[in-house]
């Protein structure tokens, strides 16, 4: 695959699992919640569940070419998916957090919050193809 279409395709998986995160949020917040901290607690719970199952989907059959099966093999991968997601929204988290201390509007938030996320879902990849894609004869191979 060329760098122009696996960027091309990252950043479109990207898109549609922020998508889908944010159609579940509505989903979840569309319910009679008894007070809305507990809404926005559950939506915001379930929307990043549902997000990152789509993206660990797209990513894994069709960025990483990854066809390997069984509960175990996902389980462990997921796992690690998961894991290199944190590392990555902390990034995302800290530039937005870092402009909006800086310069005090919402225009530098969402400046950093895009800075943050296009820094994180570059490193994202890189961990991803090295840690949680990469090929076990690699993996053995290091141990």
């Amino acid at each position: 695959m060329s760098r122009g279409t696996l960027i091309l395709r990252y950043a479109g998986f990207a898109v549609l699992a922020v998508l889908v995160n944010l159609a579940t949020q509505r989903l979840v917040l569309a319910f009679d919640w008894p007070t809305p901290g507990a809404g926005l607690a559950a939506a915001i719970a379930a929307g990043t569940a549902t997000g990152l199952v789509v993206k660990y989907l797209l990513d894994k059959r069709w960025i990483f070419y990854d066809t390997e099966g069984g509960v175990a093999n996902h389980g462990r991968k997921f796992a690690l998916y998961t894991t290199m997601g944190l590392v990555t929204t902390a990034i995302f988290w800290g530039t937005e957090t870092l402009f909006w201390l800086l310069w005090k509007t919402h225009a530098m938030r969402e400046a950093g919050a895009v800075l943050g996320l296009t820094i994180g879902y570059v490193t994202k990849y890189q961990l991803d193809r090295r840690f949680v894609f990469a090929p076990m004869a690699r993996a053995e191979a290091a141990e």
